[in-house]
């Protein structure tokens, strides 16, 4: 087995940010044979590496050797991404974007394994990487910018691909256990069976820095490959369990700088308890004069969680089941013109419970927030779609990209609280509902002949039809069936690829894009069903092979996220005007690593994270400072199989903020960890 950490130092991410500008080949580099990043990407991923728009992907190497606690610690790393981590698992994610909540945070993102989402459309999670299995993946690849030609609604600003990794040759076992000084163990368990099965365990056990605060989580994955009756199949299941409770925000201006108060719990009575599973076969076979590839697929998932973030509290049940099929057929493929054509079903079935148990109110006598049962609905949903894409090879140097993808959602739903408006919450009687999609792209990339730097232009539009509870969990100032389709059209241009050499790989994007009808909650906890914004901005990474010992790798972004609408709450307590900045979108977002790498066995590198001033309010009265973390990662390796390994975060102990929010009237803040160090070992059994 090569030396892990040798092999990140001196190729790793110089492979990935290559096979990303598909200016070499694997024939003609040895840097993209020992990756292996891109052939899986190409299968499963919305664009391929020679096609244009923004694309970035994480392989295996540098996945294991973050060895990340939380998901966010490897998607932080990329650019145009801002994940913030709050309590235990949970989190909300920014892609291209602000950090959205609520139904927009639900439903602007796509997370799939293996090409399939993991949620149905209607029925997304802010939290919608609970379910990945990133310990156990071999790659994680982030599509910037508008997804919905080939994956249609959620794809919005972006997707996540998660690509579990395959069976290999050979019969092995491989153990990673960690421990850490905040008290947090795991067990990272892989088996490898000849070159058909492997079957990965992940187990976390987390007693939590903060009072009240212990999480467990299981996740599980397993794959086959097999062939049958002229098929090549992949077969593979995913399973997850979360228990954990669950800290509430601190409350007061700048509080998350307190180290007493940050370790403290507000409500030790929240808890949040999650279970997801999917199983999903890809069976493909040359038919006719091309590629036909099926992949039917089931999902289930419930969840139930203490509605801390709200000020009258309650507890929320929710779930969903269902199944589909996805379907591609390619023809043309080493011709000028590669032709693709795809028909997708999902159809699924969700229901959502929210309870209040105790009397709230703001002050005597305000009765918007009843006790007892607020919403209980069932919602059955049909997701059609046909969608379609040439790829065009014009000259050598030349290729232009051209999609369409066509869409129907049907929702019925069906409650079983009497409708009507019971203080701050409306409950709309049983009906249906229809949206139809209409996704297009269409993009060029550019290679002069004999460069190693490509240059494309895209752009795309990005729709989704509302999440059920966009349209059925309402409140008292909205109307029936007001949330719509929201669309973002956006146009990027961007160059990636080698120079000085191949010593420096790199990839920059500036991008341009207008939302609709977008549905989001504001800092009094009011939903805004019409609300518009523009986004732009300018992305780049890069990686620098100085020396046969030390590499220096980096990403930046700049964005501005603004709003185009004019807004004022009834009673005058919140302004947005047309140009303010939407809430929680940092201009600034970098990170910065240097590593060294002075013999096979050791390596250690040292890492900045950077996120810059954002404000916490839509009226723009409220800010948080940003902050900047410095991580530091040693590794040895005491033999092929054996390594040794020691991660500390947050090494200068800074008290920051997670996530910084006002709402309700209040400055609140999720405070992130203090200086802890991790201690590992990796071993394989052959």
């Amino acid at each position: 087995m090569m030396p892990l950490r040798r092999l990140l130092a001196t190729t790793a991410s110089l492979a990935i940010l290559t096979s990303v500008a598909g200016i070499a080949s694997a024939q003609d580099s040895e840097v993209i044979v020992a990756d292996a990043r891109l052939p899986v990407v190409e299968i499963y991923g919305d664009r391929s590496a020679t096609q244009p728009g923004s694309v970035s992907s994480v392989g295996a190497e540098t996945i294991s050797d973050i060895n990340a606690d939380h998901p966010a610690e490897i998607l932080n790393e990329l650019p145009g991404v801002n994940i913030q981590m709050n309590s235990g698992q949970e989190h909300l994610i920014a892609l291209r974007s602000p950090v959205l909540t609520g139904g927009a945070g639900q439903g602007s993102f796509l997370i799939l394994e293996n090409g399939v989402p993991t949620l149905a459309p209607a029925f997304g999670n802010v939290n919608s990487l609970f379910e990945i299995h990133h310990e156990a993946a071999d790659a994680i690849e982030i599509v910037r910018g508008p997804g919905s030609a080939k994956y249609g609604s959620n794809a919005v600003h972006g997707l996540i691909n998660v690509i579990l990794d395959e069976p290999a040759p050979g019969d092995f076992f491989d153990a990673r256990l960690t421990g850490s000084t905040l008290n947090r163990y795991r067990a990272d368990l892989t088996g490898n069976l000849s070159n058909t099965a492997k079957v990965s365990l992940s187990l976390q056990d987390d007693a939590g820095w903060r009072d009240f605060t212990g999480v467990e989580q299981q996740k599980f994955s397993a794959n086959y490959g097999f062939d049958l009756a002229g098929w090549n199949g992949l077969a593979w299941l995913s399973a997850s369990n979360l228990n954990q409770e669950t800290a509430g925000f601190l409350e007061g201006y700048k509080s998350y700088r307190d180290d007493d108060t940050a370790t403290t719990n507000p409500n030790p009575e929240a808890y949040r308890d999650a279970q997801w599973a999917m199983g999903a076969v890809r069976l493909s076979r040359e038919v006719g004069y091309g590629e036909l590839t099926l992949t039917p697929f089931y999902r289930w998932q419930e969840m139930e969680f203490a509605q801390h973030f709200l000020p009258n509290g309650g507890f929320e049940e929710n779930g969903h089941d269902g199944f589909g099929l996805m379907s591609k057929y390619e023809i043309g493929q080493g011709d000028p013109v590669i032709w693709r054509i795809g028909a997708d079903v999902d159809i699924s079935s969700g229901w959502l419970k929210e309870t209040q148990p105790d009397p709230f109110g703001f002050f005597p006598g305000d009765t918007r927030f009843p006790t007892g049962v607020h919403y209980d609905y069932t919602v059955d949903t049909t997701m059609l779609a046909l969608w379609g894409e040439a790829e065009w090879k014009v000259s050598d140097g030349l290729i232009i990209l051209a999609g369409l993808r066509g869409e129907t959602h049907d929702y019925d739903y069906t409650t079983d609280v009497p409708a009507g408006t019971y203080g701050r919450f409306l409950v709309p009687d049983d009906r249906e509902d229809s949206f139809d999609l209409l996704t297009p792209k269409l993009g060029a990339i550019w290679t002069p002949s004999g460069s190693t730097v490509s240059y494309y232009a895209n752009y795309a539009r990005g729709e989704r039809a509302p999440q059920a509870s966009d349209l059925y969990r309402l409140q008292s100032q909205q109307g029936v069936a007001e949330a719509g389709v929201e669309t973002m059209d956006s146009i990027e241009i961007g160059a990636r690829g080698l120079v000085f050499g191949g010593a420096l790989a790199f990839d920059v994007a500036a991008y341009y894009a207008e939302k609709d009808n977008f549905f989001f909650r504001d800092s009094d906890g009011l939903n805004v069903t019409d609300g518009s914004t523009r986004h732009q901005g300018i992305e780049g990474q890069a990686n620098w092979v100085l020396s046969d010992q030390f590499t220096v790798s980096a990403t930046v972004s700049f964005a501005e996220h603004t709003y185009t609408f004019d807004r004022i709450v009834g009673n005058g307590s919140e302004i947005i005007r047309s140009g303010n900045e939407v809430d929680t979108a940092p201009d600034w977002l970098g990170d910065l690593t240097l590593r060294w790498t002075p013999t096979e066995r050791f390596e250690a590198s040292v890492s900045a994270e950077y996120v810059g001033e954002y404000f916490t309010d839509p009226a723009n009265q409220q800010t948080y400072s940003g902050h900047t973390l410095t991580n530091l990662r040693v590794a040895y390796d005491f033999s092929e199989d054996l390594q040794g390994f020691v991660i500390v975060r947050n090494l200068f102990d800074l008290n920051y903020a997670d996530r910084a929010d006002y709402a309700f009237g209040n400055n609140r803040y999720f405070p992130g960890e203090p200086l802890n160090a991790t201690f590992g070992i990796r071993k394989r059994f052959n």
